[in-house]
């Protein structure tokens, strides 16, 4: 079997949450199958640049071949065309020029996957709002599996993307969150998929002393890996952490990992330590007392899973529909919607407090029982099987409207149609391929994971 993996960017130094998951999967694969990643040049996921050369190279075993992006992004206008199909009406023409708009557009890949479709089984798909994901599942949809990594934002409400999540070939899901909401949009629920997710090779040893020695670091700490950006509600984090030193000066101290886009507070008690290698995060992990992630918007967090592998809770943001199911499915996490529920959940969750020790343990299980490589690539390979035993689809991509159909402004606001989603944890226990349903919190409800 050969498979094509097609993702917007591709690199061993490129860590985006997609992108990273992407490469994962291609190595992974590539031991059982044949793997070719079709990608891009660019580099940088803010202008879509051309930087790396066009052609074949191999990356770490895997067959990558990058193709010139047409034209760079150029943020006022996305942001305009952004503006146009969330929050007014428009026309399904306007959708396709703000899908141009946010690229990485290469006609190039598009046209290679197109050509080249029969040398392939099938087409494993990185991420459904991009340019090369759309135009290559429309035109190998009979070989399209897709891997959505969809957040809760208005991007899943635009009218040409549920014609695509209803005629792919199959879907590998992030999450139930996620499956429920894109099923909930696009009534897709005949095409074949399953909750999947990625896995992660957390190390079997690691060494929070030796994290501790080199980065100086003595008091004990709640850790963030990740983009320190305003989406990944940083600045709520750092208004929370700040009162929460002021009002406990015993208590722990912030340390950040990762690239920062917003700044980040001069304060004696947060330390920014900027993008580790894997052995350092790992260590910090380990050495933390807890992982924060305070992000509005994630299809799934590779991060929490990790601290899971290594036995760490979690303290999530409770407005996430997926953090907040992860830390109910794992019962290893508590989540916030309130300063006050932040306050809480890092008392409760220090290392001598009453939760830590237990939830981690739940975490742990959690990771091995449904994240673990092994489980990982058998769930792909499997689908891969049972779709080949299938023969042909059993739906189809729908065709393009015309020229006039595709110029009527008679589209509903993508945010409207966000606003119609169901939002709160898919209260499901199944991460197979069972179905879920989303379930709205109660109003006023304490945003609590569950105890052991």
């Amino acid at each position: 079997m050969k498979l094509a993996v097609v993702v917007q960017r591709y690199g061993a130094d490129i860590n985006g949450g997609a992108e990273l998951h992407a490469r994962y999967i291609a190595q992974r694969l590539s031991r059982r199958v044949s793997v070719d990643v079709l990608t891009t040049c660019a580099r940088d996921y803010v202008t879509w640049k051309n930087e790396l050369p066009p052609g074949e190279e191999q990356v770490d075993g895997v067959t990558v071949r990058r193709f010139r992006v047409d034209h760079e992004r150029h943020p006022h206008e996305f942001g305009r065309r952004s503006v146009q199909v969330f929050d007014e009406i428009h026309s399904i023409q306007d959708e396709l020029e703000w899908l141009g708009s946010e690229g990485p557009a290469s006609t190039r890949l598009v046209r290679y996957s197109e050509q080249h479709a029969a040398e392939y089984d099938f087409f494993l798909l990185f991420s459904y709002r991009y340019y090369h994901a759309f135009h290559v599942a429309r035109r190998v949809a009979a070989k399209a599996v897709l891997v959505p990594t969809a957040e809760r934002d208005p991007a899943i409400g635009l009218h040409v993307f549920g014609d695509v999540f209803r005629g792919v070939r199959a879907l590998m899901y992030n999450s139930p969150e996620e499956r429920a909401m894109i099923r909930t949009v696009s009534g897709n629920d005949a095409v074949p998929g399953v909750v999947v997710g990625v896995g992660s090779d957390v190390p079997e040893r690691t060494d929070p002393a030796r994290f501790r020695r080199k980065f100086g670091i003595r008091r004990p700490f709640a850790i963030y890996i990740g983009r320190i950006d305003e989406n990944k509600g940083c600045p709520e984090l750092f208004s929370h952490f700040q009162r929460y030193a002021a009002a406990f000066p015993r208590g722990l101290d912030l340390v950040l990992v990762g690239s920062a886009i917003i700044d980040v507070p001069r304060h004696p008690r947060i330390r920014h330590l900027g993008f580790l290698e894997e052995r350092d995060k790992f260590d910090a992990l380990a050495a933390a007392d807890l992982l924060i992630m305070p992000s509005y918007f994630e299809s799934l967090s590779m991060v929490a899973l990790e601290a899971w592998g290594l036995g760490r809770p979690v303290l999530a943001n409770g407005r996430c529909d997926v953090l907040k199911g992860q830390c109910i499915r794992s019962n290893a996490g508590l989540y916030y919607e309130s300063y006050e529920e932040f306050v809480e959940g890092l008392y409760s969750l220090e290392s001598n407090g009453p939760l830590n020790a237990r939830l981690g343990r739940n975490g742990r299980e959690f990771f091995k029982r449904h994240y673990v490589w092994p489980v990982i690539e058998r769930k792909y390979l499997d689908m891969f099987d049972d779709l080949r035993r299938a023969g042909g689809p059993t739906t189809l991509m729908p065709p393009m409207p015309g020229w006039l159909a595709r110029r009527a402004r008679t589209v509903r606001p993508a945010s409207e149609v966000l606003g119609g989603i169901p939002s709160g944890p898919a209260l499901s226990d199944d991460l197979g391929t069972g179905r879920s349903t989303a379930v709205p919190p109660k109003p006023g409800h304490g945003a609590w994971g569950r105890s052991a």
